[in-house]
């Protein structure tokens, strides 16, 4: 990729991306492994996974709508020091209390998805750094990158663990822990990356003082339709929540029986097809628009995923599970496009910071209901079919909502 503008800050970030999608993945696949190990009851994971992201969720908004006049290196930075907390606290601690205080406060991705405030933050940066008419393309190699480096995670745990418990001689409970501890030190390792950031990333459309007292949130002209949007990407997180990697892992592994390290594998290659298709989102947008984009490749993933328990041995359910991957993220970074087309730059970090955390507040409520499903026999195939029902409701909604509202470079003369 060659990239426009802003050549050491892009890099920057998108390494940012890297570093922090390889740690989610890496430790989604052992997570609830993890915590069941330690002794903590379905119920108790569920609830864990779920506030989790609600503790996530709360301080990404405070520092998202605040980021542009605290700065955004900074806030990217306060990000990188939760990180490591978080793993540092997981991996010496033992009690659910102490558990749960760390998961509010820290930040830790159960789902192997972006949590925190960095996705929002470096999206209204990227979009600062680089023109309109690369914008979308920009994003597309941007969720890339991401889907590679989760994948990479993904693979990465089980090697990991086989490694630590062969060659080092680490018990299974061992093992895991040592995966945890992983993950704070790549919370680390982001930190001294971000240090590297420059004044550029910063917003360069000075805020009005006087126009804060009529703010909420960030947000003034663009307050009705992020709020619309956000209600509707929270649905679609909701229902994503039933699904995420962790719950996914454990479903494979009780029903088939598979071992942790081929589920790794099997992540690995869904993770890579979702990246390959949301790198095509750029080229499908530029013809279709960025709104038909996103619903029109979303529907027939949900119904492929609706489809996955009825297949009658793992060679399906894990061919069905990989083709719904190949088209099912082609809506991210038109999603991510499309809402900083829209919407005020001055507004646009926290744009990105509400729409996030709707789709995180979302996603949280969902795995305390989707766990416990996993333990009943009549509902352990129910979080497929309520994930990929709800998501239809999604798309539908979305079209209908807002098949109106066009971005300007899909109608005029392309800004810059």
């Amino acid at each position: 990729m060659r990239v426009p503008f802003h050549a050491t800050d892009t890099r920057i970030l998108f390494l940012s991306r890297a570093i922090r999608l390889f740690a989610y993945g890496l430790l989604s696949v052992v997570l609830v492994f993890y915590l069941v190990d330690l002794g903590l009851s379905e119920k108790q994971v569920g609830l864990l996974l779920s506030l989790t992201l609600v503790g996530d969720t709360l301080i990404s908004l405070w520092l998202t709508t605040h980021a542009d006049r605290i700065g955004r290196k900074r806030t990217l930075l306060l990000g990188a020091l939760l990180m490591i907390g978080a793993g540092a606290v997981f991996a010496s601690a033992g009690s659910f209390l102490v558990l749960l205080c760390a998961a509010i406060v820290g930040v830790i991705s159960p789902s192997g998805n972006e949590v925190g405030p960095f996705l929002s933050v470096e999206q209204a940066s990227l979009a600062e750094l680089v023109p309109s008419h690369h914008r979308t393309q920009t994003f597309a190699w941007y969720n890339l990158l991401g889907s590679f480096t989760t994948a990479g995670g993904a693979l990465a745990s089980g090697f990991i663990l086989q490694f630590l418990q062969a060659a080092a001689n680490l018990t299974t409970s061992q093992s895991y822990r040592g995966i945890v501890v992983i993950y704070g030190a790549f919370g680390l390792l982001l930190f001294a990356i971000l240090s590297g950031l420059s004044g550029s990333i910063e917003t360069k459309h000075p805020i009005d003082r006087d126009s804060l007292k009529t703010r909420w949130l960030g947000l003034t002209r663009s307050r009705r339709f992020v709020l619309g949007l956000s209600a509707l990407f929270a649905l679609d997180a909701f229902a994503g929540g039933f699904i995420i990697q962790s719950i996914l892992a454990y479903w494979f592994h009780v029903k088939f029986g598979i071992d942790i390290k081929w589920i790794g594998t099997i992540f690995f290659g869904a993770n890579i097809l979702a990246g390959i298709s949301a790198l095509s989102a750029a080229r499908v947008a530029r013809r279709f628009g960025l709104l038909n984009t996103m619903v029109f490749t979303h529907l027939p993933s949900n119904l492929l995923l609706i489809l996955v328990p009825f297949m009658p041995n793992i060679t399906f359910a894990i061919a069905l599970l990989l083709l719904r991957f190949s088209i099912s993220q082609m809506d991210v970074p038109t999603r991510q496009s499309y809402t900083m087309a829209v919407v005020d730059k001055e507004e646009r970090s926290a744009a990105a910071g509400i729409t996030n955390v709707a789709r995180t507040i979302g996603a949280s409520l969902a795995p305390v209901i989707a766990a416990p499903c996993l333990v009943v026999p009549a509902l352990f195939n129910a979080p497929f079919f309520i994930a990929g029902g709800l998501k239809i409701i999604y798309d539908l909604i979305l079209y209908r909502a807002f098949r109106s509202t066009i971005p300007a470079e899909e109608i005029g003369p392309t800004r810059t």
